[in-house]
């Protein structure tokens, strides 16, 4: 198992901020200062394309997690983002998804492509944090784990949740199912998923599909009217409260 260490170590307003690294992998842990028990459930999280770790939507979503339900919440660096150095087919795909921007031309072929590798190296990445963080006395081995990540993160998470059986309830939204639907119909945990009405990016028809795909026997579709990256701040409240039905917590943060 890759080397995993803490590097730096931070508490404020009763969240205690761990940084650590699983290799050459940076991430973070966000748990309660003063946790209301010897063990608590992790959420892992994955952030979104062209942010990080500590993207303010991520430490926003940890702060509602840990205050108000005592979890542990933890995400990665995506490979090329963040701390970690871009490689030479980053930068080109990065530079091909600014092409087709400038252009009027369709992202959504660029970005299915580029996530999907993204996802290749990521998943295994986020198992060998989990193995890690699960050593940890405060989270274990035998408590609930969910995971939550829109746009890129549902690249990342799908592939992630479907071979994974630790993961017990997830949060997906915002993608093309291109590369996720047959992966979705291996996932059967409780599934809360977010969708934008008048994406500019993703069509209706497309966004209806990846959450049709899902064979989970709890699904619940979260629509909101908005384009792309107008997501209501009041789904990662419903998220959390999702999170809280089926492990257990307060859910009683405001956002």
């Amino acid at each position: 198992m890759r080397s995993f260490q803490f590097t730096a170590e931070s508490s404020s307003n009763g969240i205690l901020e761990r940084d650590f690294t699983m290799g050459d992998v940076p991430g973070v842990l966000w748990s309660p200062a003063s946790p209301a028990s010897d063990r608590a459930p992790l959420i892992l999280m994955a952030h979104g394309g062209g942010n990080h770790k500590k993207h303010p939507a991520m430490a926003g979503r940890a702060r509602l997690l840990v205050t108000g339900c005592g979890f542990h919440v933890a995400v990665i660096d995506a490979p090329g983002h963040g701390d970690r150095p871009r490689t030479a087919h980053d930068e080109a795909e990065i530079a091909e998804l600014f092409r087709a921007r400038a252009a009027g031309e369709p992202e959504g072929p660029i970005v299915v492509r580029y996530n999907a590798h993204l996802a290749e190296l990521a998943v295994p990445e986020y198992q060998a944090t989990l193995d890690a963080l699960q050593e940890l006395p405060e989270i274990g081995t035998g408590g609930p784990v969910g995971f939550w990540g829109i746009n890129m993160g549902t690249a990342i998470g799908i592939p992630f949740v479907a071979i994974d059986s630790r993961i017990t309830a997830a949060v997906f939204g915002q993608h093309w199912p291109d590369a996720l639907a047959e992966k979705a119909k291996k996932i059967t945990v409780p599934i809360e998923f977010d969708m934008q009405w008048d994406d500019e990016h993703i069509s209706r028809e497309e966004g209806l599909a990846l959450f049709d795909a899902f064979s989970s026997k709890e699904k619940s579709l979260h629509v909101n009217s908005g384009k792309h990256k107008e997501l209501p701040r009041f789904e990662a409240e419903s998220a959390v409260r999702f999170f809280a039905r089926h492990f257990g917590g307060a859910a009683t943060a405001s956002a």
